[in-house]
């Protein structure tokens, strides 16, 4: 089919690789030293490699391509976060926490104080997108410094509730296509956002808001705002 996909000019290319960084899609690698499009089927046509590309090396060109498949994407994204991922480290195996059955047998004070997070990981950068935990799941996205400055944090928003826990400032990413592949591969039942008033925390609720856009599903959620000095603004 003939259809819009990206051109790389190799003499213009300096091979700095960050063509292959913006690339969401992984249809850009490195080959002997210079950026190429390794699968047509991956360029969905957008660009959002060309604005980074210092040299102005990418364009757009119409010609016969295979057609954009959107599945073999996902897998393929799926594939690569797990490689990515550091193999048998107990710090990305997912799990699901049943925290009712191992507490049934203590006090009620223990109960009432337990911990409720009920899933592993929570860093939005490692939690798996189709985790079993998320198919019917209230979802609770929240800045990390929330759980410090507010005390009863996990009976307030935890409980009942999958945890995702970020920091836009210190990871330095956009969340966006992380939590869309998440929000629209499963189903979801209901977002709440949980940020400090600090405006670098803006790109966290930014992020969950573009994902609830780009996702095209009409999901109920919620924003609260918690102060620096712990209380609810919002």
């Amino acid at each position: 089919m003939i259809r819009r996909v990206i051109k790389i000019d190799e003499d213009k290319c300096i091979g700095c690789e960050l063509c292959v960084n913006a690339c969401h899609e992984g249809a850009i690698g490195m080959v002997n030293g210079k950026a190429k499009l390794l699968r047509d089927d991956y360029c969905d046509g957008l660009g959002d490699c060309l604005p980074v590309c210092p040299t102005g090396a990418i364009t757009f060109e119409e010609r016969e391509a295979a057609e954009y498949n959107e599945a073999a994407v996902q897998e393929n994204k799926l594939k690569k976060q797990k490689e990515d991922l550091p193999c048998g480290c107990p710090g990305t195996q997912m799990r699901t926490i049943n925290r009712e059955n191992e507490h049934k047998a203590e006090p009620a004070e223990t109960y009432e104080n337990m911990s409720r997070l009920s899933q592993w990981p929570v860093q939005i950068k490692l939690v798996p997108v189709n985790a079993p935990y998320f198919e019917n799941a209230n979802l609770l996205i929240a800045a990390d410094c929330t759980a410090y400055a507010y005390g009863n944090f996990h009976n307030k928003f935890m409980k009942n509730r999958i945890t995702l826990i970020g920091c836009p400032k210190l990871d330095d990413v956009d969340y966006t296509e992380k939590l869309t592949a998440i929000i629209k591969n499963n189903n979801i039942k209901s977002v709440t956002v949980v940020r400090m008033e600090v405006p670098c925390c803006g790109g966290i609720e930014n992020a969950v808001k573009r994902a609830l856009l780009n996702s095209g599903k009409l999901i109920p959620w919620q924003v609260v705002t918690i102060s620096t000095n712990g209380e609810i603004l919002e």
